[in-house]
């Protein structure tokens, strides 16, 4: 009888253990889950300034991998696209597209390419699309200066590009299929500006955010940019942490264990 209460006892303090842990782990899974849920709206909250800010710092590798596992497909140009200098930049896209029309004599022929060129904005990228352009110049020192004037970031042409020397004096960062010396005038026509186009393999909506540096070209759906960057940067992050651990250990396959990731 006298040990019935010290029974009770060691039940009600089990019980009662049982009944903080089980709060404990709720409030850690609420916490979490209220961060993640900041975190989402947070990066769904981004000005169109701080998005674009956010893939300046990033890698566009990282862009890449993260657009992969949330899209589902590529979004990447090829190793076609070369920039005429090693550069970094990211906007919002201008698009234009030239069609062949080879020999015309309408003086006006390219006049929306300029009106388009003549309306972009600050952060604006200028993407062109010259159909079978790869030796046709589709723009040159007068347009990227203006682009330059107007406050681009960067010009992405799947066609030539020429004038390079002036292009690299005034440091306005271009990719292209290559540098040539020919012209689109007599050859082209406007076929198009702030349409839905087709740049080097990858579809490109007007206002889609354009990334570029060393690996390459990105071009990021508005709609999902907050959520590629946001795991972008988590790539980006955890891949800067492994370089340290594969120095330390000199294993490439120990920071993969570490890290779960290639």
């Amino acid at each position: 009888m006298k040990q019935r209460p010290r029974f009770l006892s060691y039940f009600l303090i089990g019980v009662l253990s049982l009944i903080a842990m089980a709060a404990a782990k709720a409030a850690i899974f609420g916490v979490r889950f209220n961060v993640n849920a900041q975190n989402s709206t947070a990066a769904a909250q981004l000005t169109p300034e701080a998005l674009l800010d956010g893939f300046r710092h990033v890698e566009v590798a990282s862009v890449s991998d993260a657009a992969e596992k949330i899209l589902g497909t590529k979004i990447y140009m090829s190793h076609r696209m070369q920039s005429i200098f090693p550069a970094k930049f990211a906007g919002y896209a201008v698009t234009v597209l030239l069609k062949k029309d080879e020999g015309n004599k309408d003086p006006n022929a390219l006049a929306g390419m300029m009106a388009a060129i003549d309306s972009g904005e600050k952060d604006s990228v200028y993407v062109m699309t010259v159909e079978g352009g790869a030796d046709i110049a589709g723009m040159g020192g007068l347009m990227g200066t203006a682009m330059n004037a107007r406050g681009y970031v960067g010009a992405v042409v799947d066609g030539g590009v020429r004038d390079v020397a002036q292009l690299k004096r005034i440091g306005f960062p271009v990719y292209a299929l290559g540098p040539v010396p020919s012209t689109s005038v007599g050859h082209y026509k406007f076929g198009g500006a702030n349409i839905s186009m087709i740049c080097d393999g990858v579809q490109v909506q007007p206002g889609d955010i354009i990334a570029a540096d060393y690996d390459g070209v990105v071009v990021v759906p508005r709609a999902k940019a907050a959520e590629i960057l946001s795991l972008a940067q988590q790539m980006d992050f955890k891949e800067h942490s492994m370089y340290p651990v594969i120095e330390k250990y000199k294993s490439l396959q120990e920071a993969v264990k570490q890290f779960g990731r290639l």
